[in-house]
């Protein structure tokens, strides 16, 4: 497994995102992510300051997992977006959402 690996883990609250998601890999990824909110008990903040990848399909990725916890009762703060994401999320109309999360 390479240093790029996309992968999700979540410790103390964090939920940690880290490597290359593209539209090919990004299902475990959105799948795993889904799995540790369901267990989640509290407010989670999500970590993207370890993405290498910039892609619309990891937007896809965060909004899924906002609606799961939003169901749930849980608040995500996702915090260390990439400014490439953040640029990305712009162009569909969702750099405010992305960067203003409670």
């Amino acid at each position: 497994m390479s240093d790029q690996a996309p992968k999700v883990q979540r410790e103390a609250g964090v939920l940690s995102v880290a490597g290359a998601i593209d539209a090919r890999n990004v299902m475990p990824v959105r799948t795993e992510g889904e799995r540790l909110i369901a267990a989640a008990d509290k407010d989670l903040e999500v970590d993207l300051s370890g993405l290498v990848t910039t892609h619309s399909v990891i937007l896809s990725m965060l909004l899924c997992w906002s609606r799961q916890a939003e169901k749930q009762g849980v608040s995500l703060t996702f915090t260390g977006a990439p400014e490439r994401l953040v640029s990305l999320a712009a162009l569909s109309s969702l750099a405010d959402w992305l960067q203003s999360r409670p």
